[in-house]
C-alpha cells in the first residue's frame, strides 16, 4: 500500500480512482465494510483504490479541546486499512484553512484535481465541507457535474445497534470490552510504553508493568481486565502474545491519586522497561475496590490471576488477537 502525506503528497501522472473518505477511527466493522466495498469496486472498475483520512481528528480543529478518545493510534489505522487490500491511504493535514473549505471546494480540489475520482464510496451519514454543510444528495450532483459516480455502503448494525466509532468509544468508555470487540471485529487494543512506578506490584509479589498511554487514548473505565500483552520485539523478532491481568484506575487500596494502567503478566520474568507495549482487552472481570490491608488485597489478586487464566484458556491459544 503507498502511504501520502499532505496535499502535496498526490503523485504527478495519477490515473483515475475509488474513493473513500473518513477519519476511520477505529477502523470498526462498520468501516470494514466501506473499505472493502471501495476496494472491490476498484478491482472492477480496473483502477486504484484510496482511502483519504484526516490528521488531527477534525473535531479539534474546529472545536479546540473537543478531541475524541483514539481507538487506534494512526500507524496501527494504517496497518489495519492496509490488511483491507486498499492501494493507497492518503493522509491530509486538517488545518483550520482546510476546514474552511467549502463542499463544492472539498469535492473539486480533492476528488477531481488530485484523486480523479470514477467513483466515490462513503457512508450514508457522509458529511463534508465547512460546518459539514455538504451531504451524500450534494456528492451526487457534484458528481453529475464532474463526472464521477457516487455509492453508498449499508451502516453496519446488530440487534438494532449501529457500529460507529461514538458507540464504541461509549463500550470502552464504560469498560464493555466484549461489545466493543464485537464492533471492531477484534479487541480494543491501547499501545504505549512502559515506565517505573510505585514498585508496589513488586512489593507484594505481583510486579505489574505500567504502561503509559496518548493522552487522547481510548481507555477502558477502571476495573480489573484480562488481556494479551503483546511485544512487538519479542521472540526471534516477532509479536509475542503474553497472558495478562490488566487493572485500570488509582489503586484505592493505598490511596493513590494518579489514575494507572498496570498489567501483570502471568508466568513471565524479565524487564520490560522502556519497550512499547500493546494490551489488547479480552473482558472486564469486576471494579476497582478498596481492601483492608494488603492481605486481602493479595487474595483478591490471586483470584484475579487464576480467573484470567480461566478467560484466556478458554480463548484458547490461537483465540482472536489483534495483531
Amino acid at each position: 500500500m503507498q502511504r501520502w502525506r499532505g496535499l502535496d503528497g498526490v503523485p504527478g501522472g495519477w490515473g483515475r480512482s475509488v474513493v473513500t473518505i473518513g477519519v476511520f477511527d477505529g477502523v470498526h466493522q462498520g468501516h470494514q465494510t466501506i473499505i472493502g466495498y471501495a476496494v472491490k469496486r476498484a478491482r472492477d472498475l480496473g483502477v486504484q483504490s484510496v482511502v483519504v483520512t484526516f490528521d488531527p481528528h477534525p473535531s479539534e480543529v474546529v472545536r479546540p479541546g473537543s478531541h475524541p478518545a483514539v481507538l487506534t493510534e494512526p500507524a496501527r489505522r494504517a496497518d489495519l486499512i492496509e490488511s483491507l487490500g486498499v492501494d493507497v491511504l492518503w493522509v491530509v493535514p486538517f488545518t483550520p484553512d482546510f476546514s474552511r473549505l467549502t463542499a463544492e471546494a472539498f469535492v473539486h480540489n480533492m476528488l477531481v484535481e488530485n484523486l480523479h475520482a470514477a467513483l466515490v464510496v462513503v457512508g450514508e451519514n457522509f458529511r463534508f465541507g465547512h460546518r459539514a454543510a455538504g451531504d451524500v444528495v450534494l456528492l451526487e450532483r457534484l458528481g453529475r457535474t464532474f463526472g464521477f459516480a457516487v455509492e453508498g455502503a449499508p451502516l453496519v448494525a446488530r440487534d438494532d445497534t449501529v457500529f460507529s466509532s461514538t458507540y464504541t468509544r461509549a463500550c470502552v468508555a464504560a469498560g464493555d470490552v466484549t461489545a466493543a470487540a464485537a464492533a471492531l471485529g477484534r479487541p480494543h487494543r491501547l499501545e504505549g510504553v512502559v515506565v517505573r512506578g510505585d514498585q508496589r506490584g513488586r512489593e507484594i509479589g505481583f510486579p505489574t508493568a505500567n504502561l503509559l498511554c496518548h493522552r487522547y487514548a481510548a481507555v477502558p473505565a477502571d476495573g480489573i481486565y484480562a488481556a494479551w500483552m503483546i511485544r512487538h520485539g519479542g521472540r526471534g523478532g516477532q509479536p509475542e502474545r503474553l497472558p495478562a491481568a490488566v487493572s485500570i484506575g488509582t489503586n484505592p487500596t493505598f490511596n493513590g491519586q494518579e489514575r494507572r494502567i498496570e498489567a501483570y503478566v502471568l508466568d513471565f520474568t524479565g524487564d520490560l522497561y522502556g519497550e512499547r507495549l500493546a494490551l489488547d482487552f479480552v473482558t472486564r472481570l469486576r471494579e476497582t475496590r478498596h481492601y483492608d490491608g494488603v492481605g486481602p488485597l493479595v487474595t483478591q489478586i490471586n483470584e484475579d490471576v487464576a480467573q484470567t487464566r480461566e478467560v484466556l484458556l478458554a480463548a484458547g491459544p490461537d483465540g482472536p488477537s489483534g495483531a
